[in-house]
């Protein structure tokens, strides 16, 4: 008897262990000075939680995340039982379902993100408890309050599936996608291909930094909503004479 696991449970499982998987790949590569934006002293100092205490809230969460992500594929009726069954799409309707996919998420969550910086009660008590990791490393990625995750990442996931039409099977490759990349954005360290992305490291950075907070609410793939309602910090990227890199916010904006 063949052993088979539906794509409604590798799509809410995969992108959690390939979470764990990148961190710890980042976490050696950040190991390394010559990749790092804050000095090691930076974050044991500035930060106002403990790694253990990080790890806990992720693991919980990604718990409760498991279990809302498959009632949630059942409510809607967005599952396979199985597997895909069926002709696939081609390459080019893949491609189209993500963009739509990665357009559909980011709008979400560029709003959801700016509204909880804005509404003083949405920050104090949901959202201030991502920014307790003041010097970003890979998995503190899902550190957040639980109503947080699911408002966010849950049901703007699910709004991605349904708007763009793909399937559960698609949904594990573009989830994947999404994951690795919230890792690297929050991974402290500048590696030679986070040039291709304007959401990259050093652009979130800055917006954990405290004269950030009220700029570069894009999360994940693009940061047009940021450039276009005005939120967008610009910043410059220097070698730090020690080792490694810092991020400098412009002063016009800095200053604002």
């Amino acid at each position: 008897m063949d052993f088979v696991v539906s794509d409604d449970l590798l799509a809410a499982f995969v992108p959690i262990i390939l979470y764990w998987v990148c961190s710890g790949i980042y976490i050696l590569l950040g190991s390394f000075k010559k990749y790092r934006l804050h000095l090691k002293i930076d974050d044991e100092e500035k930060n106002l939680v403990s790694r253990r205490t990080v790890i806990k809230g992720v693991l919980l969460y990604q718990t409760f995340q498991v279990i809302v992500t498959c009632l949630l594929f059942k409510v809607t009726g967005n599952h396979s039982g199985d597997v895909d069954v069926g002709p696939k799409p081609s390459l080019i309707v893949l491609a189209r379902q993500y963009v739509i996919a990665a357009l559909v998420l980011d709008t979400w969550l560029y709003f959801g993100h700016r509204i909880m910086h804005q509404n003083k009660f949405l920050y104090k008590h949901i959202h201030a408890q991502h920014h307790r990791v003041i010097v970003n490393y890979p998995f503190a990625a899902n550190y957040h309050h639980f109503l947080e995750g699911f408002t966010q990442d849950t049901i703007g996931g699910i709004l991605a599936i349904r708007l763009s039409g793909m399937s559960p099977r698609a949904s594990i490759f573009f989830f994947s996608f999404a994951v690795i990349k919230a890792v690297d954005d929050h991974c402290g360290s500048w590696l030679p291909f986070h040039i291709l992305f304007g959401n990259n490291t050093v652009f979130h950075s800055v917006h954990h930094q405290l004269y950030g907070s009220k700029y570069n609410f894009s999360t994940i793939f693009f940061v047009h909503w940021d450039k276009i309602l005005g939120t967008y910090m610009p910043y410059s990227l220097e070698k730090r004479a020690g080792g490694g890199f810092e991020a400098h916010a412009l002063e016009d904006n800095k200053n604002e």
